[in-house]
């Protein structure tokens, strides 16, 4: 089953998944709001950036965009995660188009900042959590550095900071249970980011925690 599955089906299946079953889902129990849905770009490549503190976060980002789109956006997700048993790597593959990032054992052929640079160069988007993982407590914890090092070698794609409100309230980490809370979608401008890596860094750590704290009137 897993050999025979070619891009067109899991295409398929992954926007029937969203179609029929995650934007109901997400709009039934947590009415996700969304505010700057117009910055998103039109074109691919570009980097997604966002807090991170539920599995609701990736679902509800790709949410966003139309479904002929789904198999350009690539959620960059931890290997050892997603891909620890065939079933759970297929279904992560299949449904969520997620790109695997190796967190241990690195190899120049699975290196996380090859991997990404090269998924950029094939005009695919990339959504990416600069934590490195989910935090806990509503606190958004420092971004790690492999972003940096990511935009050293693809200077020119654009970044897009988004801020996510109360997903780790209704779906905390180590949680399998949705709890029903009015959640947000906060998207920035995209902006082309230049400079040290210490630089960079701060300047995305910023770009979000300046999206938690704006007063965004709500529609």
């Amino acid at each position: 089953m897993f050999a025979t599955s070619t891009p067109k089906l899991r295409h398929l299946a992954q926007m029937l998944l969203f179609l029929l079953v995650i934007r109901p889902l997400l709009g039934l129990l947590i009415g996700v709001r969304v505010h700057g849905r117009g910055n998103l770009p039109a074109r691919d490549p570009f980097i997604l950036i966002a807090n991170h503190s539920s599995h609701l976060d990736t679902v509800s980002l790709l949410s966003l965009f139309p479904l002929s789109r789904l198999r350009r956006i690539r959620p960059c997700a931890a290997a050892d995660t997603f891909e620890r048993t065939p079933l759970i790597a297929f279904l992560s593959r299949t449904f969520f188009n997620i790109l695997p990032i190796a967190r241990r054992n690195i190899t120049p052929e699975n290196h996380p900042v090859r991997r990404m640079r090269k998924a950029l160069e094939r005009g695919e988007s990339l959504l990416l959590y600069p934590e490195g993982t989910r935090g806990t407590g509503g606190v958004m914890g420092e971004f790690k550095t492999g972003i940096a090092h990511l935009l050293e070698e693809t200077p020119d794609v654009p970044v897009v900071p988004a801020y996510l409100v109360n997903m780790g309230r209704s779906l905390p980490k180590g949680e399998f249970l949705i709890v029903p809370f009015i959640c947000e979608i906060r998207i920035g401008t995209p902006r082309v980011v230049r400079g040290s890596r210490r630089e960079l860094v701060e300047a995305l750590e910023r770009a979000v925690l300046e999206l938690k704290d704006l007063a965004w009137p709500h529609q």
